[in-house]
């Protein structure tokens, strides 16, 4: 017997692996491009939660006003944070600061342009839908380049001194800005795919279903007529569930073995809490929203409350540093315009009254240590 006998050849087993669902995000996840901001876009259209988050994130950022140095361009400068015109119908600053910042989540990067008039003036701010700008690294170090999509070929913006651009947490490999959604659209993929699953199974078991059986006893009659019988108590259980729809509620009566049971009624809908919840930790952790701003109810502890909006407070702070520059320098374009040569400064709102009071405690707090720091100096020299 030879040890290096060939050994049968196995027979050829093919695997088929299951079709999956063409959702809303196997159709662009994974190209590169152009198609991650679609991706994104689509991501804050399917999953409510992601949008709601985001839209938290702009009006949490809160408002601010513009002071001038010079004091005397301080009503101009007023007038025009709260009436300058923003795209074809936003009005007042506050308006493009909730557009630019939208952008800016959403794609990791905004633009926009400073629009003048034949005047001289400011005449209104445009931002850009980021589905449609490319930006690129520039031929030399520190400078960007920017292509518009409106046809086959992308055409570059030559006058570049108008456009204001900011960059959400650049890296090495992407100089141009990292959208919050990054890392996202797996995880939601797998979300959408359970809620479609759920979906799926109330229909097959939520959505009611009978199954009327005759039958027919051992009577050569009833055997004879069992046809025409069953069509009849078909037609009549057809009758009076039609019926149901005009609110008109009518008793089936039969004669003979005729049973009814409910298709679906045995089996159990799978419980996805715990998965679901999962999923939503993830998206949450990753948006840096507290739960309980969302309406979900988790479990959760008054410091542990605390500690989730001092954590948001820095990410808000965080966004307000990134936009500041931009607002700045629109309004510095109108200052200049008017013929001042100072600076502006922002002042931002306080994000909250718990803030306003933690920090009126705080002073508090300060006020009586000093006080006492006092009084015991005074005692030890005797003052007292």
């Amino acid at each position: 017997m030879s040890l290096f006998r060939k050994k049968a050849a196995a027979p050829d087993i093919g695997a088929e692996s299951a079709g999956r669902s063409e959702g809303g995000f196997y159709r662009v996840e994974g190209i590169p491009g152009a198609c991650e901001k679609e991706l994104y876009s689509r991501l804050r259209e399917q999953v409510p939660i992601i949008d709601a988050c985001i839209g938290k994130i702009i009006r949490l950022v809160g408002g601010f006003r513009a002071v001038a140095e010079d004091e005397r361009f301080q009503n101009g400068l007023d007038g025009f944070v709260g009436n300058i015109r923003v795209g074809a119908s936003g009005v007042s600053l506050h308006t493009f600061l909730d557009c630019y910042l939208d952008s800016l989540l959403t794609y990791g990067s905004a633009l926009a342009e400073i629009v003048y008039d034949r005047g001289g003036g400011v005449s209104g701010i445009y931002v850009a839908p980021m589905r449609k700008i490319e930006v690129r690294e520039g031929g030399r170090e520190l400078s960007r380049r920017y292509f518009v999509h409106s046809g086959t070929k992308p055409v570059e913006l030559r006058h570049r001194e108008n456009l204001i651009f900011t960059a959400l947490s650049p890296t090495a490999e992407s100089p141009c800005g990292v959208s919050v959604l990054k890392g996202l659209p797996s995880l939601s993929a797998i979300l959408l795919r359970i809620y479609e699953c759920i979906g799926q199974n109330f229909d097959r078991v939520g959505n009611v279903r009978y199954a009327v059986t005759y039958k027919p006893s051992a009577d050569s009659g009833d055997k004879a007529f069992a046809r025409e019988r069953a069509k009849q108590i078909a037609k009549e259980w057809s009758s009076g569930m039609s019926a149901l729809k005009s609110g008109e509620v009518r008793d089936f009566v039969a004669v003979g073995d005729v049973g009814i049971k409910v298709i679906g009624a045995d089996n159990q809908m799978i419980d996805t809490e715990i998965p679901v919840r999962q999923l939503l930790e993830q998206l949450i952790a990753k948006l840096g929203i507290p739960p309980f701003l969302l309406g979900l109810s988790w479990s959760t502890s008054e410091r542990m409350s605390a500690q989730q909006c001092d954590i948001l407070t820095s990410e808000l702070e965080y966004y307000r540093r990134l936009i500041e520059p931009a607002l700045t320098r629109i309004c510095e374009a109108y200052l200049r315009l008017a013929g001042s040569a100072d600076g502006v400064t922002i002042e931002w709102e306080n994000i909250n009254l718990q803030d306003e009071s933690e920090l009126a405690l705080s002073r508090l707090r300060n006020a009586q240590a000093r006080a006492i720091e006092i009084s015991n100096e005074k005692e030890e020299k005797g003052l007292v």
